[in-house]
């Protein structure tokens, strides 16, 4: 795993001063302690940060054909590239490394563009072609691989991090009020757009080709996942682990110690289970513990750790370990609102004691459908079906908004949420559930001058966008893309990235793995959700490796004691960050309203504690930026 970063004048051939490329790639050490490259060349500068996994004494970057014509960085993992070097050399091409980052060079010379559509693993990377005059850019298909990009007075500047970016002179630290909506609803800033404006990220399954002289080019499709309950098979639990046995088979292969994370829940239990099928010495594996029995998993990773007898290390996190509050601005270089980081974040620095790389079992809950949300969601879509919108809007935007003043009480809250989605449409409805604050929160929240700045404009534009060409046949299906095509990227594979890279640790992700995404995709909606019960032939197809308490126990997560903490010990904190006068200065906010949801919280009235952490993440962002307006 490793960062890269690069700036390519798309005008002219002015030079690319070296200073400034070595700042840009030591902005990102931390993505590859290991080794560091520079290409510099007449309109062209590439860097690059290595963790070395495969190839150790060979594998350098930034790597180039035999003629030197053209050159790739690239961060990520090329899982086929053996097969491709075999089927490449048969084409006449002369390889002098054993490195999956040279199949990308020989792929980019033989195929073009198209090369991407052969490569099966997590990727972004950047080729320059000097015979051609072009540069090819590339993002793996779910976006496990970040790759951020603006345009800055002709140049082209690209890298995996942010704050590599904002090392390049001229790039853009002007607020898009839009993200800034985005990032209040969702908990992150959704693909494609990064809390700048005119500075992006490059969408999951997408390549860009920048061809010299040339206007900057936009982004293309090159692949997408389509539900069509089409698949069929007369042994559904068998052909699910073998498809799942290998697509982690082909992420075993690695010349530094591997091992994985193991939470005690199905989709980790899962690759732990068939991982140590497939080794001949026990399989690392590490968890962490909370307090809170509520939360803490860790009987039940011991309990797998134990049936496979696997190199087990657990860690108990301190349940007032908010030590990394202040940290994380700095980790995500953008306002990112996921308190689960903190955990990832002591997990990986425990995986990384002993491993290189980790697998990991994100990616289950998207493909089975393994999120509460789902049910729920179809619990109303099945009303939806029944009464027209012009019927639920009034008589369901009533009781949304005047049922019991209690929400304090979960299922209250609950129903009042129900209401509230049911007086929406389907995709309107989606996005008010997964919203961390909802619209008419974020309304109350917005000082009159920042609404002014949004134009009207509110986050569910985000899920529109995806939703009016979504190939799906079901509402569940529905709610399954969008997540992949939000939620996956902006908000789970960011944290893990963002959380492995500061520990040099590379994570792999067999269940998305894309056949194997798209395979599950095929099944039909009720092989994943039935009976209430999300993840259906998953958990079946694992009865024979995984015991049923640890199948059909209810769901867990990472999650830390924030309702505590902005009560008791950073109270104060609280106080002075979301009243004082960094989010004052931004002009965003209602300061009345702020005032209001820090004492409903702190008297114990009300749990504002989600709002209260977004408007935390959001002030420490600023702060550190220094970009408050």
């Amino acid at each position: 795993m490793c960062g890269i970063a690069g700036v390519i004048d798309m005008r002219e051939k002015r030079s690319i001063d070296r200073g400034l490329l070595d700042r840009m790639n030591q902005a990102q050490v931390h993505r590859g302690p290991d080794e560091g490259g520079v290409h510099k060349e007449p309109g062209v500068g590439l860097v690059h940060r290595r963790l070395s996994i495969i190839d150790l004494s060979t594998g350098q970057q930034p790597l180039f054909n035999e003629d030197r014509s053209v050159v790739v960085v690239f961060n990520g993992e090329i899982y086929n590239f053996a097969e491709l070097t075999v089927i490449l050399r048969q084409l006449g091409h002369t390889f002098r490394t054993h490195s999956d980052t040279e199949v990308i060079v020989h792929a980019w010379e033989q195929w073009g563009e198209a090369c991407v559509e052969r490569f099966r693993g997590m990727f972004a990377f950047a080729v320059w072609d000097r015979n051609q005059n072009r540069a090819f850019f590339a993002r793996d298909r779910l976006g496990i691989k970040p790759l951020y990009y603006t345009v800055v007075n002709g140049f082209f500047i690209f890298a995996s991090e942010l704050k590599s970016l904002l090392v390049y002179p001229g790039v853009s630290r002007q607020i898009d009020p839009t993200a800034v909506e985005e990032y209040l609803a969702f908990g992150y800033v959704p693909e494609p757009k990064t809390i700048y404006e005119n500075v992006y990220k490059m969408l999951p399954g997408h390549s860009l080709l920048q061809q010299h002289g040339k206007s900057p080019a936009s982004s293309k499709r090159y692949w997408e996942v389509e539900f069509s309950a089409s698949e069929r098979s007369d042994d559904l639990s068998g052909e699910l682990i073998e498809r799942l046995r290998e697509a982690i088979k082909i992420r075993l292969v690695s010349e530094v110690p591997l091992g994985a994370f193991l939470s005690g829940g199905v989709d980790y239990s899962a690759v732990v289970a068939l991982m140590s099928e497939m080794s001949s010495e026990p399989v690392n594996t590490c968890s962490i513990s909370f307090g809170d029995p509520r939360f803490n998993e860790a009987q039940y990773a011991r309990q797998i750790a134990e049936r496979y007898r696997t190199r087990h290390d657990v860690e108990a996190v301190d349940p007032h370990d908010f030590a990394l509050v202040d940290q994380l601005a700095g980790l995500y270089d953008e306002p990112y609102a996921d308190s689960s980081a903190m955990p990832t974040y002591r997990v990986c620095q425990l995986a990384r004691r002993k491993v290189t790389v980790a697998l990991s079992g994100d990616g289950g809950d998207e493909n089975f459908a393994g999120y509460r949300r789902y049910r729920w969601h179809m619990f109303e879509e099945r009303i939806r079906a029944r009464l027209p919108l012009a019927l639920r809007r009034p008589l369901f935007g009533f009781l949304g908004r005047y049922y019991p003043k209690l929400d304090w009480a979960p299922r209250v809250l609950r129903a009042k949420t129900t209401f509230q989605a049911m007086a929406r449409d389907s995709v309107a409805a989606y996005c008010h559930t997964v919203s961390v604050l909802p619209e008419t929160l974020r309304k109350q929240l917005y000082s009159h001058g920042f609404k002014k700045q949004l134009q009207g404009y509110h986050a569910v534009e985000v899920f529109r966008r995806y939703a009016q060409n979504a190939p799906v046949d079901h509402p569940l299906s529905m709610a399954q893309y969008l997540d992949m095509k939000t939620y996956l990227p902006g908000d789970i594979l960011t944290k893990v990235d963002r959380a492995s890279m500061a520990h040099a640790l590379e994570v792999r992700v067999p269940l998305l793995d894309h056949e194997f995404v798209q395979w599950v995709a095929r099944l039909d909606p009720s092989q994943k959700l039935r009976a209430g019960d999300g993840k259906y032939v998953l958990k079946d197809a694992l009865r024979p490796y995984v015991d049923d308490n640890i199948l059909y126990r209810p769901k867990m997560g990472f999650a830390v004691p924030l309702i505590g903490w902005f009560r008791g010990p950073l109270k104060q904190k609280v106080r002075d960050a979301l009243l004082g006068e960094t989010l004052k200065e931004t002009g965003y906010f209602n300061h009345v309203f702020l005032e209001h949801i820090v004492d409903q919280h702190q008297s114990g009235m009300r749990d504002y504690s989600a709002t209260i952490w977004s408007l935390l993440m959001f002030e420490a962002f600023c702060r550190r930026q220094g970009t408050a307006a």
